[in-house]
């Protein structure tokens, strides 16, 4: 089913980017190929969250790279947690298109009333005393007064901060790039309600694959593990992936975004207050002040991506293009601020299950 689906809907999926041309599978290059044909077989279609990346074919691996070994191959948390905290988070950082997408697998992998909570963040309402304790955490970024961190193992933590981390990136690029739903515009509420239950039969389906960890790390050069991927310690497969596509990411932002913007957001985001260093525009619009009058348009949609990319317009997207006017460019741009907000977040969600109030032993498996 998943292949002839991923070929009936290649052209619908791909209609879903703006701002980039789309790379259509029949003209795609080596690496492009070798991804779309991964993504179609263990995802089922051509997710356009993935192939908006088609433009930079290094960003393309890197993304995949994530996605596989967080939330597609075999692991130690199984599938419908991954797509729980997966639609949690996507909630937290206002990304409709991932919780419709996610909230439909979900929906298809765990059938009854805590599905349905997770994905319209009733989570008051989740029966199930681990699901609601793994996905009341995450949905808050550890933060939340009275959420205590939940009972993972090592390798059950890395592989949801994993999950966490792959979303608040995908997150911010999918608000940049991709049209606010996966579903057609204008459907009568019956005809949405329909539309809804065929995804969750569909992505449910799809969802239910799986596959060997590691299988495609080396499409990306190795690369060391940084300090903030420390998370990731007790899955050296997971950190081999992440590593490589952190690396790709920051080689790529050495051309498409200037040193003064890279050091602002860097700084930004090592403070104390971390990704709510900006908590609106009148923050943003001062902390741009600090970069030389050449680099603001780079600044200020690098730093929206990075704290509210539902926040990202047309306007701010064509005034980075009028110096940098090449999709590639624009890629790697938001890519590097979208992991590198991601990557703070991975970080504090691992000191925060270490050093919270009520940090649980190592024990206990979220199923």
């Amino acid at each position: 089913m998943g292949t002839l689906l991923a070929r009936l809907t290649r052209r619908v999926t791909q209609s879903h980017i703006e701002h980039l041309s789309a790379v259509p599978a029949r003209a795609a290059p080596g690496l492009v190929r070798h991804v779309y044909r991964r993504l179609e077989r263990e995802f089922g279609l051509l997710a356009p969250p993935v192939t908006l990346h088609a433009a930079a074919p290094p960003l393309l691996a890197a993304c995949w790279l994530m996605l596989r070994e967080a939330l597609l191959a075999d692991g130690p948390v199984g599938r419908d947690t991954r797509e729980a905290v997966a639609a949690a988070v996507s909630r937290a950082n206002r990304c409709p298109y991932c919780v419709e997408v996610h909230g439909s697998a979900l929906r298809g992998l765990l059938r009854g009333p805590d599905a349905d909570a997770v994905a319209d963040d009733r989570l008051a309402e989740i029966t199930a005393p681990r699901l609601r304790e793994v996905v009341e955490w995450f949905r808050h970024g550890g933060d939340a007064p009275g959420v205590r961190p939940p009972r993972l193992d090592a390798t059950e933590l890395a592989q949801l901060i994993g999950v966490a981390v792959l979303f608040h990136y995908l997150n911010r690029m999918v608000n940049v790039f991709l049209a606010p739903s996966p579903l057609p515009v204008g459907l009568p509420p019956a005809a949405t309600r329909a539309a809804r239950w065929l995804a969750a039969v569909t992505m449910g389906r799809l969802a239910r694959r799986g596959g060997d960890a590691g299988a495609d790390v080396d499409l990306l050069p190795p690369a060391p593990v940084p300090p903030d991927l420390a998370w990731a310690a007790a899955d050296t497969t997971l950190a081999t992936a992440f590593a490589r596509a952190c690396a790709a990411v920051d080689e790529a932002a050495e051309q498409a975004v200037p040193p003064s913007v890279r050091g602002l957001l860097l700084d930004l985001l090592a403070g104390p207050a971390g990704l709510r260093a900006v908590a609106d525009r009148a923050a943003l619009e001062a902390a741009l002040d600090e970069l030389p009058t050449e680099d603001r348009a780079a600044g200020r949609l690098a730093l929206t991506v990075a704290f509210f990319s539902y926040r990202v317009t047309d306007a701010m997207v064509a005034g980075y293009r009028l110096d940098e006017p090449a999709d590639r460019r624009l890629l790697e741009l938001v890519s590097w601020a979208s992991l590198t907000a991601a990557r703070a977040a991975g970080s504090h969600l691992h000191a925060a299950w270490h050093d919270g109030p009520g940090a649980p032993p190592a024990e206990g498996r979220a199923r």
